[in-house]
């Protein structure tokens, strides 16, 4: 499957070719008088066309450091960059606006809404961003058949299957044509089979225009999809795996359908 959107990204010279950075990033929470240290220092860099999947055991950081570059949460302190964005200067209004032009976000529970069909779920975005009915059933069409999902575009959600449900949430993502995707278990779900095909999806979509996909897994069957692979524990990053094209290209003909 080839994605292919008609608009380019540019990439911004100052950030050296890294979509994502963070710099001796901290975030501590309050619990009565008990201050929980969910990140201690985390050092990472992203670069734009790459799937990056954050692993490691529950509670270890990985969702606490995907929620502050998506901008749902703000560190405690260190340096954070986004798509050539300081985080710290990203506030109120204009993070609220940098979300809804540049990150895509994808749960583990998909979040559809069930009375609505397949296409009004994905132009939910784009009506929400003040584009027309019209034009945004007409663009999320095309992204749905990009994501082979045209024959579907009328079903409602729940005469889907867990996959095709994920393919969904990925399109309603990729309707509003992200610099940045977030993934938040997204084969935690769904059997080994169609969670391969969510992610070879992923990767096709991290090759196209250089979009940065950060995806947060528990699932080792599916580590070999990412080029790289952030291992975290108790807060900071243990270490850093980069596969070689190789390995994704096998990874990728073998788990094909």
């Amino acid at each position: 499957m080839t994605i292919d959107f008609a608009k380019e990204h540019p990439k911004p010279a100052a950030m050296n070719n890294a979509a994502v950075r963070c710099r001796n990033l901290t975030k501590e929470f309050r619990a009565g008088e008990t201050i929980v240290r969910a990140l201690r220092g985390v050092d990472v860099e992203i670069g734009y066309g790459e799937m990056t999947l954050l692993v490691g055991p529950s509670g270890c950081g990985k969702t606490t450091l995907i929620s502050i570059i998506a901008g749902l949460l703000d560190p405690t302190d260190g340096e954070v960059e986004v798509l050539g964005e300081n985080r710290r200067e990203l506030t109120g209004t204009r993070l609220v606006k940098f979300r809804q032009k540049n990150i895509g976000f994808v749960f583990q529970q998909y979040n559809l809404l069930p009375a609505l069909d397949v296409v009004e779920n994905v132009s939910i975005p784009l009506i929400i961003g003040g584009v027309s009915r019209s034009e945004a059933k007409e663009r999320a069409t095309e992204v749905l058949k990009k994501v082979s999902l045209e024959d579907k575009i009328h079903s409602r959600v729940s005469q889907l299957s867990g996959g095709q449900q994920q393919r969904v949430a990925i399109a309603r993502a990729l309707v509003h044509d992200p610099r940045l995707m977030v993934c938040d278990e997204p084969t935690a779900a769904l059997d080994a089979a169609s969670g391969h095909k969510i992610m070879e999806l992923l990767r096709e979509v991290s090759i196209d225009k250089d979009r940065v996909v950060i995806v947060v897994t528990h699932d080792n069957r599916v580590f070999d999809f990412g080029d790289r692979v952030i291992e975290m524990a108790d807060g900071v990053v243990e270490n850093v795996k980069v596969n070689q094209p190789s390995q994704n290209k096998s990874a990728s003909s073998t788990k094909e359908n």
